[in-house]
């Protein structure tokens, strides 16, 4: 896996080994986290956060997850959790997976197929009104139907091929959920499998999950308890680690200019700098005015200064890309020189912007006519820094913009009800595949299609790509997606961000996942050498 030239330097190799044969395991004791923000809720298939998968995946178990000591996600990374076992029919749309047995959830009840069905039935919109919103409902939209045979299996149709479905069931976003509890009191108090169990969330205090002392892999988990207490301050994040207050950074604080800080003060601990397959991106609602005119659009594209954004927030670390994680990190994404062809990536930016100026006259706009707005985004450093980079960007195109920061909770709530003009954003991809992607973020109808953007036409190609198995043409249908999606400023991406986790020397067993911040921390098999 290539890494940045900052990020080679200083990443510690112990830190990405699955070092369980190097320590004799411990039990007992609390790996204390701070954490960001007060998320929304703990109910994982309702959210579209890092700041609530993050915490809460202890709680619960998938059919199938990426190995967790495994630091890159592919294909041949996933592993059975709740299921033993899965196989493909003869024409690949029907996918059957056999249960383990003997697994109860946290409140006693036995976990069997029929949780499997409700699960998958409510998140893929087969039977609405289950839970409140669905945002990986796109995921999920060529599943026909879940059948049953007896309480150990399975078995999910779906309308066509699609070689990447395992993985959509191995990410962090795709947990089991019990059918006996209800999804309000799963955004309270939710209920799981997994090797923790929820405690408390006390809103901008503290999240607590205990040892689940009948969890299905005996003898784990080896911690007592996590918890993670809400820190919205950066700094007071960064001194409570170096002081030793934090067992562990939030997996995505620290950035590159913030890790020499760090390190130069606490030497010993571990850190580990790697592409987070985080995209940060400029949300465009294109359903009223001003930003219902394509040219405007057009010309906020051309106005973006990608490398000085890189460079401030970053130290040039970050990657500049599509939709999807840039070569040669990502699987799928395209070189520099094709990515420099794309609408808005041309590096002469002065050329870009007097074209974008032209176009703003065009409609009236100029010196003396400046067009006022609001840039809406989420009161974290991640989001609300690369905000006020863009105000000035627009500013070159004579747009006046303010900025409008609010809390977590209000922020997606906002968004996922189009209540805003243009916004900075942050989209993490759970996955490095492309039907993750496109269908999530950029299907119409998606809940996480933020700006509402819809090509009928372009959805084909998803689902033309989707079915290719051949790595190498699919690649080349889906450079050819993420040019339409460049030249209809469906969601213009800023960079590619980069992002360090530390923690303490006596934190053993972590393994830090390198093109996904979704889908590693299920902590079962972490413990404290103290």
């Amino acid at each position: 896996m290539p890494f940045t030239k900052g990020a080679r330097a200083l990443l510690t190799v112990a830190s990405i080994l699955a070092a369980g044969s190097a320590w004799a395991q411990k039990y007992g004791g609390t790996v204390t986290v701070p954490h960001i923000d007060s998320p929304p809720s703990p109910s994982i298939q309702e959210e579209a956060t890092a700041s609530v998968v993050i915490p809460f995946m202890p709680i619960y178990n998938n059919l199938v997850l990426f190995d967790q000591h495994k630091p890159q996600n592919t294909m041949d990374t996933i592993v059975g959790e709740l299921a033993t076992g899965w196989t493909w029919d003869a024409s690949q749309t029907k996918l059957t997976f056999t249960l383990r047995q003997g697994v109860q959830w946290h409140d006693g009840k036995p976990f069997t197929s029929a949780d499997v069905k409700y699960t998958w039935d409510m998140v893929s919109g087969l039977t609405p009104g289950k839970i409140r919103k669905s945002p990986r409902q796109a995921w999920f939209a060529n599943l026909e139907k879940i059948t049953v045979n007896g309480d150990f299996e399975a078995t999910f149709h779906l309308k066509r091929p699609q070689p990447s479905f395992l993985s959509l069931l191995a990410a962090g976003w795709s947990p089991v959920y019990p059918a006996h509890v209800s999804s309000a009191t799963m955004r309270t108090k939710p209920i799981g499998t997994g090797p923790f169990k929820f405690v408390e969330y006390r809103l901008n205090e503290t999240m607590r999950m205990e040892r689940n002392p009948n969890y299905w892999k005996k003898g784990l988990p080896y911690l007592d308890a996590i918890e993670y207490r809400i820190t919205t301050n950066r700094a007071t994040r960064m001194l409570g680690l170096v002081a030793g207050k934090f067992d562990m950074s939030y997996p995505t604080d620290v950035t590159p200019a913030l890790l020499k800080d760090v390190k130069a003060q606490a030497p010993n601990l571990q850190c580990f700098m790697r592409r987070t397959n985080v995209t940060t991106n400029l949300i465009i609602n294109r359903d009223i005015p001003p930003f219902d005119n394509a040219d405007i659009r057009r010309a906020l594209a051309l106005t973006l200064d990608r490398k000085s954004f890189n460079e401030i927030i970053n130290e040039g670390e970050g990657g500049i890309g599509g939709a999807m994680l840039p070569a040669p990190d990502g699987v799928w994404g395209m070189s520099d020189a094709m990515t420099a062809t794309l609408l808005g990536y041309d590096p002469d930016l002065n050329k870009r912007r007097e074209e974008a100026r032209a176009i703003m006259r065009k409609l009236g706009y100029g010196p003396e006519n400046r067009l006022k707005t609001k840039v809406f985004t989420r009161d974290i450093p991640s989001f609300r820094d690369p905000a006020l980079i863009v105000t000035d960007h627009m500013k070159e195109i004579y747009i006046d913009a303010e900025l409008e920061v609010v809390d977590t909770p209000i922020y997606y709530n906002r968004v996922f009800k189009k209540d805003y003009s243009i916004g900075m954003n942050q989209t993490g991809s759970s996955l490095d595949d492309p039907d993750q992607n496109f269908y999530e973020n950029y299907a119409c109808g998606s809940l996480r299609n933020y700006t509402n953007y819809c090509n009928p036409e372009l959805e084909k190609a998803f689902a033309e790509q989707s079915v290719e198995a051949d790595v190498e043409k699919r690649k080349k249908m889906v450079w050819e997606i993420e040019r339409k999606l460049a030249d209809d400023v469906a969601r213009p991406i800023i960079f590619h961000s980069v992002g360090a986790a530390c923690w303490q020397p006596y934190v053993k067993n972590v393994t830090i996942m390198v093109n996904s911040i979704y889908n590693g921390w299920r902590w079962e098999d972490v413990w404290i050498e103290k």
